[in-house]
């Protein structure tokens, strides 16, 4: 998602339905100053984000100087608590864009009306990334990755076993007790992997967690305590060789030999795109559309590898060595349709607990 992505490896991301305040306050009246001094343009813009959100200051400070606005950056939580605030305070939004709401999450948004439209000039190669059905003329794609099984290659290739490929191989005895994954309730990583379980399996997938529970799998409640923790690759102690982590974890476990420890299943993968939206009834909508713009940027899209850890939706921007060579893509990602998801949600975590509560 330190504040920046858990994909970073430094921090959980939490998926839970609380509304959790975050450090900075959503809440507060607008000033003299930020509304223009005498109630003309405003020359303040606010962008309500998830708590994982990072950009260098050089391009905070130059999309101030090229605008003449002032970008002030609200946390609220992760993507599930972010959209939870957007769709509560959308009669009266507490600022002027947001960025973070991902397609697990982005049909709540879009049927509670929390957006407005915009539509910018898409960057070449992000229209792949639109959201699909409704919403696409409010949502905005900014940046990618894809939520995967990791394995520990050092381990199995001391351990002398063959290694998982696929989502099915992980119930099969072979891989009793090393398998570790955050929990769909309480990280967006974990749910992105049961949709990714509910993809393969469709009305089967509760038999497969079954299995998987049955064959020792271990829960965390994010995924923090799971790489960081329990997998062997992670950097302390772990004993799990098999972790859900990200298609760009590869390219930070790169050893002193030009090569990397660890390899993401690139058909055990998830897709989260992430989008940014004008929040309707927005004090300054015209500032939201040039923060819109201002992710879609080159200099922004180059960024987001080493700043977010995510992958641009520009295919015009070079990626950095590491990423070039480690970071694979899965051609073929798990999806579901996002109105599918937010009519199912609900009913898919009550037996997604029950089953692994057992």
């Amino acid at each position: 998602m330190k504040c920046i992505r858990a994909r970073a490896q430094a921090v959980a991301l939490t998926t839970a339905s609380t509304l959790l305040l975050a450090s900075c306050s959503l809440g507060g009246g607008e000033s003299e100053e930020a509304s223009g001094g005498d109630g003309g343009t405003p020359t303040e813009v606010v962008l309500v984000t998830h708590e994982s959100f990072a950009l260098p200051d050089e391009l905070v400070e130059a999309f101030e100087a090229d605008t003449g606005l002032r970008l002030t950056q609200r946390a609220a939580g992760d993507a599930g608590t972010l959209t939870n605030k957007l769709v509560l305070t959308k009669d009266n939004p507490t600022g002027d864009v947001a960025f973070g709401v991902d397609n697990t999450f982005a049909s709540r948004a879009v049927d509670e009306g929390v957006f407005a439209p915009y539509a910018p000039t898409l960057p070449e190669g992000a229209e792949a990334f639109a959201l699909p059905g409704e919403g696409a003329d409010v949502l905005t794609p900014v940046d990618a990755a894809s939520v995967c099984v990791n394995i520990d290659d050092t381990w199995f290739a001391q351990e002398k076993l063959a290694p998982p490929t696929s989502l099915a191989d992980l119930a099969k005895p072979a891989y009793r007790d090393l398998f570790v994954v955050p929990g769909a309730t309480t990280s967006s990583p974990g749910m992105a992997f049961l949709l990714a379980t509910i993809a393969e399996y469709g009305d089967d997938w509760a038999d497969y967690w079954g299995d998987l529970m049955d064959n020792g799998a271990k829960l965390t409640d994010g995924w923090s305590d799971a790489y960081q923790v329990d997998f062997t690759q992670g950097g302390g102690e772990g004993d799990r060789p098999i972790v859900v982590s990200y298609d760009s974890s590869p390219a930070f476990t790169v050893d002193g030999e030009g090569g990397t420890t660890t390899s993401a299943l690139l058909d055990t993968c998830f897709r989260q795109v992430e989008y940014a939206g004008v929040l309707a009834g927005a004090e300054n909508p015209d500032g939201a559309e040039q923060v819109v713009d201002w992710l879609l940027s080159d200099e922004v899209q180059a960024a987001l590898p080493d700043s977010m850890y995510v992958f641009p939706v520009s295919s015009a921007v070079e990626l950095p060595a590491d990423w070039a060579r480690f970071a694979q893509q899965p051609e073929t990602p798990y999806e579901v349709d996002p109105a599918e998801i937010s009519a199912n949600r609900d009913a898919w975590l009550r037996e997604w607990s029950d089953i692994t509560s057992r």
